[in-house]
């Protein structure tokens, strides 16, 4: 005997399926507008990544195609500066390097007055010989037109520089934190120059007081001199402590005396360097 739907069972069956219908028809159509969502949001991305590329080219254009010529002009002191003509100093070289793409690049922080960028080359060619195997690096110095670089207090007429602290490990220069870029700057070093991050690692000062040296020597023949090495005070001793460090406590160099503690704290992973001219 066969069975036949009566009326009521007709009836609720096709409202189940309308609703079924309807479901379905909702689910599509929120897949559809997600769908459609993803894709606008895919290409809100691709335009903001586009306008970063395009920012980015533009920025570094500056320096990639900067030409050095003439003679630079340092107007007014380090803290309320600006320089003519500057030059940039090469990304890199045989013995040294610019600490971070970012800064070079886009930032445009890597210009100094034309005798210091011969001098500081010269002075990493001095390095060659009496800093035998070690790699240095420059950090920030001016912008183009020199004037106000935050977070800096001078480096605002091309005169003055950053100096990355070199670093050792068991006795080798360790490199693996000078690749950090700007995050370098946020390192910090205990009183003795051990690295809180990693205590096997710490300050090379006797490398560090050798390029000190080889720079004073190629300014003094470029008719310069070092003004004055900001260093953090408690780590000064533990600089002239060594052989080279003697040397350069009895070379005249001025080091900074006493520093606000809020500076202080800031040049224990970088000396900060001020020439001046003869």
């Amino acid at each position: 005997m066969s069975f036949r739907p009566t009326g009521h069972c007709q009836s609720t069956n096709a409202t189940k399926y309308k609703y079924f219908e309807f479901a379905m028809r909702l689910n599509i159509s929120s897949k559809v507008k997600s769908t459609v969502m993803w894709i606008k949001r895919q290409g809100i991305m691709r335009w903001v990544l586009l306008a970063v590329l395009i920012f980015i080219g533009v920025r570094s254009t500056s320096q990639i195609f900067y030409v050095n010529m003439g003679t630079s002009k340092s107007i007014g002191p380090v803290h309320k500066g600006k320089i003519q003509n500057a030059y940039l100093l090469p990304y890199s070289g045989d013995n040294y390097k610019y600490f971070s793409p970012f800064s070079y690049y886009i930032l445009g922080r890597a210009y100094v007055h034309s005798t210091i960028h011969t001098t500081v080359l010269d002075g990493y060619k001095i390095c060659e010989s009496t800093c035998d195997g070690i790699s240095f690096r420059v950090m920030e110095c001016s912008n183009k037109k020199g004037g106000s670089m935050f977070p800096h207090r001078t480096h605002q007429n091309g005169t003055s520089l950053d100096f990355m602290t070199p670093l050792m490990k068991k006795g080798k220069q360790h490199k693996f934190f000078d690749r950090i870029g700007i995050f370098r700057y946020a390192l910090n070093f205990d009183k003795d120059g051990v690295l809180k991050l990693n205590k096997k690692v710490s300050i090379d000062y006797e490398n560090m007081a050798r390029h000190i040296l080889a720079m004073e020597e190629a300014a003094r023949k470029n008719g310069m001199y070092i003004k004055k090495v900001i260093f953090k005070i408690n780590l000064k001793d533990n600089l002239f402590d060594t052989e080279s460090g003697k040397r350069l406590q009895s070379s005249g160099i001025y080091f900074a005396q006493s520093l606000p503690k809020s500076i202080d704290n800031l040049h224990d992973d970088h000396y900060h360097v001020d020439f001046g001219f003869l």
